[in-house]
């Protein structure tokens, strides 16, 4: 039997943007301007809660954690996707691509943990205000952001054997402007129906499973809420939990539209401009969305920009 002819890649070529020739100058500056926007303003947002004592709660230590994780996300898709906007080949290398997809999936499922355990502070400050401080310890704040990012990235060494394990022997362009699971695994020259079910299957625990678990937190929390007698409670209560439920809806709802279907949907133009808004617009509509709406983070924004000042002039 004669083996069939395979060639070793060692390079693949991203053809994300390559349909918009004329515009890639001027969407290189766009998001060179978001990614700016983003680091300042995570940066910012962790500045403030390590420095305002009042924000040393567990519910701002999750959004510190939070806000690291999608400067680290933002760190490896975006550098690379504006370098590339400036070839008329962009590439990036066999292991890059492995290492890219590795901390891409990592800590995008740990940001999908992160903000269910998010949805949990919400349901025991509102629903058990009495044992918060009991339930919610430090001790236990740190244990859920470490089991958040050890399952995370557990299932992103999974998909990355998944995919990097199929033998690449055609072509070696990527319809996507990033190493993305489904545009990569397309690549291959074998049967990868097992393999995207497994990966399908993973879809389903990261995106479904915490979804499933905020909503119904969220079932308790507006039962409660709707029990307490003041108006001006009621509202207090729900803003805190405004900002969390804007964040869940714009973070699940791009990645199930991904990730919860069958590769065959793949529609790259539609994938493309949701691909944008999960890697550019979410890490910078999380500091936004906690900042605007949060009266307490507004306040410690403004006494540290004040002390800031005031030390200058000193």
């Amino acid at each position: 039997m004669k083996r069939q002819n395979q060639s070793v890649i060692t390079e693949f070529i991203l053809i994300g943007f390559s349909n918009l020739e004329g515009l890639q100058i001027f969407l290189f500056f766009i998001f060179l301007l978001v990614y700016l926007t983003t680091l300042m303003a995570n940066t910012t947002i962790m500045t403030v809660i390590c420095l305002h004592q009042a924000l040393h709660t567990p519910m701002y230590f999750f959004l510190f954690v939070l806000s690291c994780s999608e400067t680290c996300y933002t760190l490896v898709i975006v550098p690379k996707r504006l370098t590339n906007l400036l070839f008329t080949s962009p590439t990036i290398s066999f292991s890059g691509c492995a290492t890219q997809l590795y901390f891409f999936v990592g800590l995008a499922c740990t940001n999908c943990f992160l903000i269910a355990v998010m949805g949990y502070d919400r349901y025991v400050a509102i629903c058990n205000p009495l044992n918060y401080t009991l339930i919610v310890n430090r001790a236990t704040c740190l244990q859920l952001v470490l089991a958040s990012s050890f399952c995370g990235f557990l299932i992103s060494v999974v998909v990355n054997i998944l995919v990097f394990s199929v033998p690449f022997c055609a072509s070696n362009r990527i319809n996507h402007f990033f190493c993305d699971i489904f545009p990569v695994i397309k690549l291959g020259c074998t049967d990868t129906s097992l393999k995207e079910m497994v990966i399908f299957s993973l879809s389903i625990l990261v995106l479904l499973v915490p979804f499933v678990f905020i909503f119904i937190s969220y079932i308790f929390i507006v039962s409660t809420i709707l029990k307490i007698s003041s108006v001006e409670g009621q509202c207090k209560a729900f803003t805190t939990c405004a900002s969390h439920l804007t964040v869940v809806i714009v973070h699940y709802g791009c990645a199930s539209f991904i990730y919860l279907r069958p590769t065959s949907l793949y529609s790259s133009d539609k994938d493309h401009l949701v691909a944008v808004t999960y890697t550019v617009i979410t890490p910078l509509l999380n500091p936004l969305v906690y900042t605007l709406r949060n009266k307490e983070v507004k306040m410690a924004l403004r006494k540290v920009l004040s002390r800031h000042s005031f030390s200058k002039t000193v």
